[in-house]
């Protein structure tokens, strides 16, 4: 069953709808200064004390000046996948800068400013929460312009006004919030009425080439993704599903009822069940990888993913190797679709022209070699340099083998033992964290130490580092291959060569089952050791790979095990 791709772009005008916004856009970046100081993103660039006092001075001034880098082009970029998604940005930068100026605003008359810049503009700052509420169904939302947390994130991070030009830092954040607001205010005239991307896809979805098949679309954004998910349901596309890392829904019950057929259901099984088959299925990039999603021939990348690697995986979900049985049965019960099995056709919503010198997008992708254009799609599994990011790589292919993952199988086996035992999941959520246990040795296994921990990620929603937007980072430090070592070279230190990091590596060491005793018989000494190991491991490993400044959440331990002898 060789599979033919047949890659096509889907046109739309920018002009039409953002117009106004992206002159905006283009002439503050096109500024000798561009769009946002952010000053409370880079308070260094403001320091007044001695750059001795400060460890590393240099280091971190470049971080906190790559974070601001970063902050403006994913403005752009989330403009460029969605309205929405551009305005929630603007929204919670809004209100950062407000909590950021309640904070550092102390006399009378700075307090005054404040007052009225919230006054004047507080009809668009009610607007943009109001729609973000309807969106996201978030009945516990703050109704206070600046939100707790942002005020005492902003209280902890207090600048010494002797220490730093705060005056300077002030001024430049109200300029930002007048940049901003300025933005919202033309984001309120954008409805989905006029929204020509968004009624694009629409008429893609209802015209003959999509009717009655399976349609896989991806967005980079969450927001886009729940944007684009109330606006098809609300036109009466039928089979509407939406899954982000946010949604909180079953995923494997979400892949079986999208594509039953390669994993093994069917349409009518799911009928039975008494659930609705799902036709289309809107999703970031959480499931870009090692899943089989082949019952669907059609893809639509609404927006383009940054990482070459991660725009292969998204294709490879449904341009995967086809098994005869299966696509005997998917004929056989779907006799309308047996024309277009064997060939995937997808479509890319490409940025517009006027934001590639500022995106620099498409430099960024032929740059790896991929081959990305407006006639030849994207070429997988092509050219890739020494640069790309190879674990990905290995799992997308993998994946085009049409076997899952590792990772996702676990996530799969997990969701399993959930449904299997209910009241595991509110046992789970009351535990603290770093709890620690231990176990006896699987049979084949070795004796160590195994560590989870969240590590801190750039935030897109927020605009920083945060743990929550960051991966969870397996560990096990195996003492077996120590000692090995110190038996063949003399005593010496604990190394990182001592330590798996491939999930497939290290479940089958860690699997525990209710039956399974706890055994701990580690001394604290050597376990406190390890742990030190592991943490400088994740520093020189992770840390200084993402790029994460000094300043940032440092990785949280959720638990850890001892793998003992008995």
């Amino acid at each position: 069953f060789p599979v033919r791709k047949d890659p096509k772009v889907a046109k739309y005008s920018i002009r039409k709808t953002y117009g106004a916004l992206l002159q905006k856009l283009i002439a503050a970046f096109d500024r000798a200064n561009p769009l946002f100081s952010l000053a409370v993103y880079f308070p260094l660039n403001y320091y007044e004390g001695d750059p001795a006092d400060i460890e590393d001075y240099n280091f971190a001034a470049g971080r906190q000046k790559q974070v601001v880098q970063l902050i403006r082009t994913v403005f752009l970029k989330r403009f460029e996948s969605s309205v929405f998604a551009f305005e929630t940005s603007c929204d919670h930068l809004v209100r950062r800068l407000l909590a950021f100026l309640d904070v550092h605003c102390e006399t009378e008359l700075e307090r005054a400013r404040i007052d009225s810049w919230i006054r004047t503009h507080q009809e668009v700052l009610d607007w943009a929460a109001d729609k973000q509420l309807g969106l996201w169904d978030n009945e516990d939302a703050e109704d206070d312009v600046i939100p707790p947390e942002m005020l005492e994130a902003a209280l902890e991070a207090k600048l010494n006004r002797p220490d730093y030009r705060v005056d300077d830092m002030i001024e430049e954040t109200f300029s930002d919030l007048d940049v901003v607001i300025s933005f919202l205010e033309e984001t309120k005239r954008i409805t989905v009425a006029n929204d020509d991307k968004l009624k694009k896809l629409t008429q893609m979805l209802k015209s003959k080439e999509f009717k009655g098949r399976k349609v896989l679309i991806f967005s980079e954004f969450a927001d886009t993704v729940r944007y684009v998910s109330k606006h098809l349901q609300r036109q009466g596309i039928e089979g509407v599903e939406s899954l982000d890392s946010a949604s909180g829904k079953n995923r494997a019950d979400v892949i079986t009822r999208f594509s039953p057929y390669y994993n093994n259901s069917s349409s009518a099984d799911i009928k039975a069940a008494d659930k609705q088959e799902i036709r289309v299925l809107i999703c970031t990039d959480v499931l870009s990888e090692g899943l089989n999603l082949q019952d669907s021939c059609r893809l639509i990348n609404y927006d383009i993913h940054w990482n070459p690697v991660r725009l292969m995986q998204r294709i490879g979900r449904v341009d995967r190797r086809l098994n005869p049985e299966t696509e005997a049965a998917i004929k056989a019960d779907h006799p309308d679709q047996a024309a277009d099995r064997g060939t995937i056709r997808y479509w890319n919503f490409l940025p517009p022209k006027e934001l590639d010198p500022l995106l620099t997008l498409f430099e960024r992708v032929t740059s790896k070699t991929l081959m990305i254009s407006q006639v030849l799609g994207i070429e997988g599994k092509k050219l890739l340099s020494p640069d790309d990011d190879l674990q990905a790589l290995k799992d997308f292919n993998v994946g085009y083998e049409s076997k899952p993952s590792a990772v996702e199988e676990m996530r799969l086996e997990y969701q399993a033992l959930l449904k299997e035992h209910p009241e595991l999941e509110g046992r789970l959520n009351t535990l603290p964290g770093g709890i620690f246990s231990g176990r006896q040795k699987p049979s084949e296994g070795s004796t160590g130490v195994f560590f989870c921990y969240r590590m801190p990620a750039w935030d897109t929603e927020a605009e920083a580092f945060t743990l929550e937007a960051g991966p969870v980072r397996w560990y096990l430090y195996d003492l077996v291959r120590h000692a090995a070592r110190n038996e063949d070279c003399g005593n010496h230190p604990l190394t990182s060569g001592d330590i798996l990091e491939e999930p497939r590596q290290i479940v089958d060491h860690i699997r525990s089952t209710p039956e399974t005793p706890r055994v701990l018989t580690t001394d604290q000494e050597t376990l406190v050791e390890i742990r030190g190991k592991v943490l400088r491991h994740i520093n020189n490993s992770y840390l200084k790979q993402v790029d994460v400044p000094l300043d940032a959440p440092k990785p949280e331990l959720k638990c850890w095990m001892e793998i003992n002898e008995g």
